[in-house]
């Protein structure tokens, strides 16, 4: 009887402790889940913390580079692997080693970032001169171009000048009718019947600016019946056809120089009466221009 008490005190005393310890675990085991939970839930809060990190930092890259005049490589490169981490840390697991690790990829970009923005506004600075320099010098260009073309303008225009003061000019441009006898002697005529020649006299003005040497003078002759007289060849200057009556030769030496020349009649025919005009072409310039009557 009195082992039989013993032994059911001990089975109570060991139940109790069974009891006992089981509550321990069961408490234990709570606090355990609990703390895991509580941990688990401090996990997704960094995470996503660390996700609003990096977010915040993509949003400046997205700025300075939509900023930047020049496509800047380093940016663009740096904004990648933000991204890329982003991508990495929604699939991650919720550690606390993990997170670290992209707490430390986060701050290194961070001041990476730094490093980038203020290259970056250096070069946006030196662009800023660049763009300055090129707009001064795009000026200048314009500017030296309008004096180019100024210049040669004015140039152009001295040529012109002076090629036309050079060129030979003629005064004192008379036509008559003239009876040549047989010595040689001849007399002016106003009478048409009466005209073995037309006489046509001029003097070739002096002009130092010409050069001196062989020149021609084209020499036309119209009668009444506006017939070209003499010889009435023709001779082209681009778009111009001048016929003449005879082409004046003579040497030059930049000294007034008087000159005769003459046309004479037909084989068959007299001259017309009426009124002849005479015209001097230097080339295809007319130079001078007169006229006269014959009875």
């Amino acid at each position: 009887m009195e082992g039989s008490q013993k032994s059911n005190t001990g089975l109570k005393v060991g139940l109790a402790i069974l009891i006992v310890l089981f509550l321990g675990t069961a408490f234990y085991t709570s606090k355990l889940y609990n703390e895991k939970k509580e941990n688990e839930k401090l996990l997704v809060s960094e995470k996503q913390q660390v996700m609003n990190n990096f977010n915040d930092l993509l949003k400046d890259y997205d700025e300075a580079i939509a900023e930047s005049e020049v496509k800047n490589v380093d940016l663009i490169a740096a904004r990648e692997r933000i991204q890329g981490l982003m991508d990495s840390l929604k699939i991650s697991q919720n550690s606390v080693n993990s997170l670290w690790r992209y707490k430390k990829k986060y701050q290194a970009l961070e001041e990476e970032m730094e490093i980038l923005l203020t290259e970056n506004d250096r070069l946006k600075v030196e662009n800023e001169y660049l763009a300055t320099s090129l707009d001064s010098t795009q000026v200048q260009l314009a500017e030296r171009t309008m004096f180019t073309d100024s210049l040669l303008v004015q140039n152009t225009q001295l040529s012109t000048v002076v090629k036309d003061a050079a060129a030979l000019q003629t005064v004192g441009l008379v036509g008559m009718g003239v009876i040549e006898r047989s010595s040689g002697k001849q007399i002016p005529t106003e009478r048409a019947g009466r005209s073995d020649k037309l006489k046509v006299c001029f003097t070739v003005a002096k002009n130092m600016l010409t050069e001196a040497g062989d020149k021609e003078l084209y020499v036309q002759v119209i009668d009444p019946l506006n017939n070209v007289l003499g010889a009435n060849d023709q001779i082209n200057f681009d778009d111009q056809v001048l016929n003449y009556s005879l082409i004046s030769r003579f040497n030059y030496e930049n000294r007034n120089l008087s000159i005769c020349e003459y046309i004479d009649e037909l084989e068959d025919s007299k001259f017309e009466k009426g009124r002849y005009k005479i015209n001097v072409f230097n080339d295809k310039a007319l130079i001078s221009s007169s006229e006269f009557t014959l009875k």
